[in-house]
């Protein structure tokens, strides 16, 4: 499976698109909160138990990436594409199955576990080659990308709700959609698979792949330096932060404004989801290009101490203008997406170029804990509060106020990166080669 080399002459830029086609169709994680009401109906489901795949698939993407990453990095993007494709459609295939016969654990089984392997893989596998592509402009080349990631849900949130629309919001009728989903995805992720290159040996060229220098460390010594956990801190109150809304979008809205003059419609709500994945992946080039001129920890200052001001006013006002809801909403998912899209140039400023798609993957499990705590948190209050009598935004006053708190933790903690001690470097050829010889295979 290893991918051709790319010939002389091969422009770089051939390469986003490659990561993009994968990108694009996991990101269809993002409209899994279209598919929340219809499920709760057909199976009669609480929210909480209607969020479990989308959770387990986050807390799948995150492990798969920690322990695959160094396979990743071992034998190439398209081996990796690969196995994303097989395992994100057999979860949606699985999914089909389970809906179709009214057995939710097999749902929870195809698209949380299954596909979130498929998810995690999928993830991880072009950011290696990417920065390698392009070392002048890494925030740059790793936002195209994984833009793909946030946006998959501008096309997914609207057909979804479109097949749902015309199969019917039944057991069945959300088999059909499932089942449509994973053929669809399967043939988009070949095209990545086949365009896919790897960077030739030669250095450094004015249009290619610079020469590996200055600070390198192992992934294996990077997960032993407090700035690997600060910005694994870092990264998971920002997710938390940004995935409590993005989960329960579609029926958040509703709720917010259902006792007011101007109700929000289960299309409308669809649309929400859109708008929502379109900021998401504007903020993955955006805010990660940004990074390329200010900086990352400056970037991150914004990202987590404006995040907390949006869901400040979120908390007090949101629910008297639908306007302002939406705005701060958007503007905390464009942080969102600009977080993920810009952490992998924050660990190759940090941890050099040497092993930062498997540093990578290990940061990820960041992503994983926030897959359960964001959900957890605006799902278990909403329902305890749903219990209580209560109604419309007072579903949801207490868990903003945990995300405030949790997004001036993540602020600290980015406050307390610096560089990385000398010791931790990998500083010749020999002790590089030593390094790639001691990674355990399933590392």
């Amino acid at each position: 499976m290893s991918p051709p080399i790319a010939p002389p002459g091969w422009s770089r830029w051939l390469v986003p698109p490659a990561a993009l086609s994968v990108h694009l169709s996991i990101g269809q994680a993002y409209a899994w909160s279209v598919f929340k009401p219809p499920l709760e109906s057909a199976l009669d489901l609480s929210g909480t138990q209607s969020a479990l795949p989308f959770q387990l698939g986050i807390v799948m993407l995150g492990l798969s990436a920690a322990f695959g990453g160094t396979l990743v990095e071992r034998n190439g993007p398209r081996w990796a594409m690969t196995v994303a494709l097989v395992c994100f459609s057999s979860g949606f295939l699985l999914s089909a199955l389970g809906a179709a016969t009214e057995q939710y654990w097999l749902i929870v089984l195809g698209y949380g576990f299954v596909g979130g392997i498929g998810l995690g893989i999928g993830y991880i596998s072009p950011v290696s080659t990417l920065i390698k592509w392009f070392p002048d402009r890494p925030g740059m080349a790793t936002g195209i990308a994984i833009m793909g990631f946030g946006g998959g849900a501008l096309i997914a949130s609207p057909w979804s709700a479109q097949m749902l629309e015309s199969f019917g919001a039944d057991n069945t009728g959300i088999a059909l959609a499932f089942l449509v989903h994973g053929m669809s995805y399967a043939v988009f992720m070949l095209l990545g698979v086949l365009l896919v290159r790897v960077p030739r040996a030669e250095r450094p060229t004015a249009s290619g792949p610079v020469a590996v220098e200055g600070v390198q460390v192992s992934a294996r010594g990077a997960v032993r330096t407090p700035q690997f956990w600060c910005l694994w801190v870092v990264l998971c109150m920002n997710v938390t932060a940004g995935i409590g809304i993005l989960e329960k979008a579609a029926p958040m809205i509703t709720d917010f404004f259902a006792n007011t003059a101007t109700p929000v419609t289960a299309t409308a709500a669809a649309g929400f989801v859109a708008l929502l994945s379109a900021a998401n992946m504007a903020g993955r080039i955006v805010w990660s290009s940004t990074s390329d001129l200010v900086g990352r920890k400056n970037i991150y200052r914004l990202y987590l101490g404006a995040g907390a001001l949006m869901y400040l006013l979120i908390a007090l006002f949101g629910d008297s203008s639908k306007p302002l809801f939406i705005l701060c909403a958007l503007v905390i998912l464009s942080f969102y997406g600009g977080g993920f899209a810009t952490i992998p140039a924050y660990l190759k400023d940090l941890f050099g170029t040497y092993q930062v798609g498997a540093i990578h993957g290990r940061l990820l499990t960041a992503w994983s804990t926030a897959g359960v705590l964001g959900p957890l948190i605006v799902n278990w209050i909403a329902d305890r509060q749903e219990e209580a009598g209560k109604d419309g935004s007072a579903l949801y006053g207490t868990s903003f106020i945990i995300m405030i708190g949790l997004l001036v933790v993540g602020f600290v903690a980015n406050e307390l990166v610096r560089p990385v001690h000398p010791r931790h470097h990998v500083t010749t050829q020999k002790e590089a080669t030593d390094v790639r010889r001691q990674q355990p295979e399933s590392a």
